[in-house]
């Protein structure tokens, strides 16, 4: 295998490998931080090698060997790390005399347990937002600092700062790598999920930049959500949320024209919808609709979105159900982008003018008042309304709210065809 082969191969390799390991990893030493930087010695080290030995048949069981090693060579040579090392003895029942092959067997316990533990502290609630994001797609998604500082549009010194002070904090509270249970559990999950869904409806409809769809995100997402739901099989919202991203990934190839526009829902060709997605997504949803308790909110949008997937055309649409949904999301989960989407369901459920009495009540919430999809939807609906004048206005406020160049012409066409009354 020629070097440049080999070179895909090793980046291949990361991608699949780097979170079990980062994670296997971080059990041991009990430092994100500081298990990170074992896991990429570790590549250095193929990457030195592998060029000329070859790639190993098992290149993972490699990696993770060779990051131990260096650990042990740490542990013995600093104080710090034989301290450490002295903790992971006492927690796992073993001393620093034991053998190679029975420290091996204990790291490679409970890769599950790890993979787990390494999602509940990236996402801990000591971190911002964005922060858990930032270092979720960095030791779960194997993304390199310039690649997350490319998807949200930030430099990447701000993101380098983001995840060297994100792994500070967790060292310096001494968060411990652990899967929380019980009701630690209950309260910390809701801060996983919604990591995993701001890193998809960032790929999905990005918020800035030239393009509308970045499908590198979305893949992340749904990976990290697959992961999360297979760990934590009985936790209902898991499985709602991995139900939403894949009805949602489901419609990717639909959702750009010849040109890389955006196409509206209710405007796609529904043939080229992904139906092995819309699948998993409905069977994840039943398996959280089967669970203990009535759907959480991401179940609830799964639901929704299972309304679309189900409908062969968009006239078929049961929109009377969706707003139902919606009507009890708003309960569960109130908040103005709910009474948002909520407008938009009993818009088409019961006429425009239902939509636009309840964007009144609400235009008036300070989220929205810099929120593009506001006037997007009102203009939505006086276009419905034969009011040309009116939603070419909407329109173009929307335009001049939005900052991402696509969604920007897509809204710029529309209040051109509303005044023309198109």
């Amino acid at each position: 295998m020629g070097g440049a082969a080999t070179n895909q191969a090793i980046e291949a390799v990361w991608r699949i490998e780097s979170a079990r390991l980062v994670a296997g990893l971080a059990r041991m030493v009990r430092d994100v931080g500081l298990a990170e930087d074992l896991a990429q010695d570790a590549l250095v080290a193929a990457l030195e090698r592998w060029p000329e030995s070859g790639v190993p048949d098992n290149p993972g069981a490699w990696l993770m060997a060779t990051a131990k090693n260096r650990a042990i060579d740490l542990a013995r040579r600093h104080t710090t790390f034989e301290r450490k090392q002295e903790e992971l003895a006492r927690d796992v029942g073993m001393r620093m005399a034991m053998e190679r092959s029975d420290f091996d067997a204990a790291v490679d316990d409970e890769v599950g347990d790890d993979l787990l533990g390494l999602i509940f502290t990236c996402c801990h609630p000591l971190l911002s937002r964005e922060a858990r994001v930032a270092l979720t797609l960095r030791l779960l998604g194997g993304l390199s600092t310039p690649e997350i500082a490319r998807a949200f549009l930030a430099k990447e010194s701000t993101i380098a700062q983001r995840l060297v002070r994100a792994k500070r904090t967790l060292r310096d509270a001494n968060v411990p790598f652990e899967v929380p249970r019980g009701e630690e559990l209950d309260a910390r999950l809701p801060s996983v999920l919604e990591v995993i869904y701001l890193v998809f409806n960032e790929g999905y409809a990005a918020s800035a930049g030239e393009d509308w769809i970045r499908p590198a995100l979305c893949e992340e997402a749904l990976r990290l959500g697959r992961i999360l739901a297979a760990l934590a099989p009985e936790e209902p919202e898991a499985h709602g949320l991995i139900a939403l991203l894949e009805i949602q990934a489901s419609r990717t190839r639909a959702r750009l024209g010849p040109g890389g526009e955006p196409v509206l829902l209710l405007e796609q060709d529904r043939s080229r919808w992904d139906l092995l997605l819309i699948g998993r997504g409905l069977e994840a949803l039943e398996r959280a609709e089967h669970l203990r308790g009535p759907l959480g909110p991401y179940g609830l949008q799964a639901a929704i979105a299972a309304c679309h997937a189900r409908a062969l055309s968009a006239e078929e649409t049961d929109w009377v159900r969706i707003a139902a949904l919606y009507d009890a999301l708003a309960q569960l989960s109130p908040s103005p982008v709910v009474e948002l989407n909520r407008a938009v369901a009993l818009g088409m459920a019961f006429g425009p003018e239902a939509g636009l009495q309840l964007l009144d009540r609400i235009a008036a919430a300070p989220s929205l008042r810099e929120y593009h999809l506001l006037p997007s939807v009102r203009g939505d609906f006086l276009a419905k309304l034969d009011r040309g004048t009116e939603a070419a206005a909407e329109f173009t406020r929307a335009a001049s709210l939005t900052e991402n160049a696509r969604e920007r012409e897509l809204l710029l066409r529309r209040a051109a065809a509303s005044q023309e009354g198109r």
